[in-house]
């Protein structure tokens, strides 16, 4: 069998964040470098307050975009009264991605122990884009991007990956909407 040819995908990644600004966001700085050293394109970059209407302003724009394929967030994931990032995604999630969660959470456990309880990270599909929730530091977005999203997002990936079902995202829609 042969390897199979990379496909580059456009992400774009949102900062959840009350006080940061494209001076100081190492989030926001270490999953473009992560994407970008994979080979993928950043397809856009915006920081937006912990606020619900502004994270899910940003998600539900760039998930009708056809020049974005997946979003990340970093920030906003964990119990204060500003974290508010799982409130703004889930209710609009198409099909929600509990494995990520569990993933994150047993990869984080070995470098933070458990600390990793603080984190509400998340995964789902809005609009037939996939859409993934880390926490606000620079060592989550590294764990979830080295841990679980640079196999998932890299077509190459065996046995199976995200790439190649993004092109039946959308078969729920096309065939009318979801049933019971």
């Amino acid at each position: 069998m042969s390897e199979r040819e990379f496909i580059p995908l456009s992400i774009a990644v949102l900062t959840v964040s009350d006080t940061r600004t494209p001076d100081d966001d190492r989030s926001g700085d270490t999953l473009v470098e992560r994407l970008e050293g994979a080979g993928h394109r950043l397809g856009d970059r915006r920081i937006v307050p912990d606020d619900v209407e502004a994270i899910r302003a940003a998600v539900l724009g760039w998930s009708r975009d056809p020049g974005i394929d997946v979003v990340i967030t970093t920030g906003g994931t964990g119990f204060t009264g500003r974290d508010v990032t799982p409130e703004a995604l889930e209710p609009i999630f198409d099909k929600r991605m509990d494995g990520f969660s569990i993933v994150f959470h047993r990869i984080s456990f070995e470098k933070i122990g458990v600390s990793t309880i603080q984190s509400r990270a998340t995964a789902g599909v809005v609009n037939a884009t996939f859409v993934f929730a880390l926490p606000g530091s620079p060592g989550a977005c590294r764990d979830g991007w080295d841990g679980i999203l640079a196999a998932q997002l890299d077509y190459r990936h065996r046995p199976c990956n995200f790439v190649e079902i993004m092109p039946r995202l959308d078969e729920h829609l096309r065939r009318g909407g979801l049933s019971a």
